[in-house]
């Protein structure tokens, strides 16, 4: 079974910010552009038909004058053309009409005609017929042309958008990284002065405040506890040694039982405040693992089952018997802390039977109860939080202390809860 780490939230795959913007970016210039040259396209092609309109309608006022006076023809109008659009056939006496003998896109035709009747209802049709032909063309190479002029601005553009937020990315993932170290306990972490004076800046100076709020808030809160558990190491003492000297019996017993509980918490306080003060320092050295971790269950006086499993010889041993494992470099008795805690938190929040495995430079210790809290394979644990009654009572510091030990170590401790029910911890080791 491949254990989980407690503290991991599986996350959707997502995109980067970087592309996102830089997409956005991207596509807010393809429509600008887009727009751009549809409006230069319909004013163009408006501009063309005006001024082919306008020059039909002047030579076909030209040209009636004088086909009137002289009774000849300029160059360009003709009587009754065959090619004259069926609108213009019957134009209004008098009455000079403009039409087009085609449609291409924005309504411009090939030709813009002009034309006015020469007399009487009867009388032929004068026309003008203005070419557009080479200006459409003008049109068409013009349209080419914004295209390829849009796609270089665009292969140009994007580059340049990437760049820009990748810089906004990169501030935004150093807050970001900063955050997350703070809430994997590193209170010292900070972002630092942000270049910009924007809103990424005032983001990372609330950070910075906030780990700063937070860290003085901790350590007050450590320091407290510290402070506590010193006051207390006194009387305690003093009480257990006057448990002592009572007389054998049923309350003497009980009474003790109560002090060594409560110096027993006292002790977990002060182991957790040197932790937490970074006070603590370990002492390694090469010891067969196996046999440490077998010491270390046999301390508990608990009944629990230990495997230790070779790499070249894998036939597991019987229960509460081990071999001496692999040499490992560690400290022994913060290993053994680790792993007496552990197994004491099976016994007492899980149900037997407890199993403890050695692979490698691996511990596993299993049992078969409810299996860990939700909360806790989540946030992982907490000090005086067991995570509900069905996983029994106890003030929560062993498994606390266990990580806290195992960080110190440079060992990784995973929680996560068996399929088949029953909650597994994992130590693994540093090479």
């Amino acid at each position: 079974m491949r254990p989980v780490r407690p503290f991991h939230r599986l996350r959707p795959a997502r995109v980067s910010l970087r592309w996102k913007i830089a997409a956005l970016a991207a596509a807010t210039a393809f429509l600008v552009v887009a727009a751009v040259g549809v409006l230069v396209h319909v004013w163009t092609a408006q501009d063309i038909r005006s001024r082919a309109e306008a020059q039909a309608f002047n030579t076909v006022y030209s040209a009636m004058a004088t086909y009137r006076r002289t009774g000849t023809l300029i160059d360009g109008a003709e009587l009754d053309p065959a090619e004259l659009p069926a609108t213009l056939r019957r134009p209004a006496d008098g009455v000079r009409h403009v039409a087009h003998d085609g449609h291409v896109e924005g309504n411009v035709g090939p030709s813009a005609w002009a034309a006015q009747r020469t007399g009487g209802p009867d009388s032929p049709v004068l026309a003008v017929r203005v070419n557009m032909s080479s200006e459409l063309h003008e049109l068409q190479q013009l349209d080419v042309s914004m295209a390829l002029a849009s796609m270089v601005a665009l292969a140009a553009a994007a580059p340049l958008a990437v760049y820009g937020a990748g810089l906004l990315a990169r501030r935004l993932r150093r807050v970001s990284e900063t955050a997350g170290r703070i809430s994997a306990g590193d209170l010292d972490a900070r972002t630092g002065p942000t270049e910009g004076g924007d809103e990424v800046a005032d983001i990372a100076a609330t950070v910075d405040l906030m780990a700063d709020s937070l860290s003085r808030r901790l350590r007050t809160e450590r320091q407290f506890t510290a402070d506590v558990a010193h006051e207390l190491r006194t009387p305690v003492g003093g009480l257990l040694a006057a448990a002592d000297l009572l007389p054998r019996g049923e309350t003497e017993d009980l009474l003790r039982a109560r002090v060594r509980d409560l110096r027993g918490l006292v002790e977990d306080l002060l182991e957790i405040s040197r932790l937490d003060a970074g006070a603590e320092r370990p002492v390694r050295d090469r010891v067969p693992l196996g046999a440490v971790v077998s010491e270390a269950v046999a301390r508990t006086g608990l009944d629990t089952e230990v495997t230790v499993t070779a790499a070249a010889d894998p036939t597991p041993q019987g229960p509460r018997a081990a071999r001496a494992g692999e040499t490992v470099e560690t400290d022994p008795r913060r290993l053994e802390r680790i792993v007496g805690n552990l197994v004491v938190n099976a016994h007492r929040h899980g149900d037997t039977p407890v199993r403890v495995t050695v692979e490698s430079r691996t511990v596993v210790v299993r049992d078969h109860g409810p299996g860990f809290p939700r909360d806790l394979l989540l946030d992982g644990p907490r000090r005086f939080h067991t995570g509900g009654t069905g996983r029994g009572s106890g003030h929560g510091l062993g498994l606390t202390i266990a990580l806290g030990q195992a960080r110190l170590l440079g060992a990784e401790l995973r929680f996560e809860n068996a399929p088949e029910g029953g909650a597994v911890a994992t130590l693994r080791l540093p090479a």
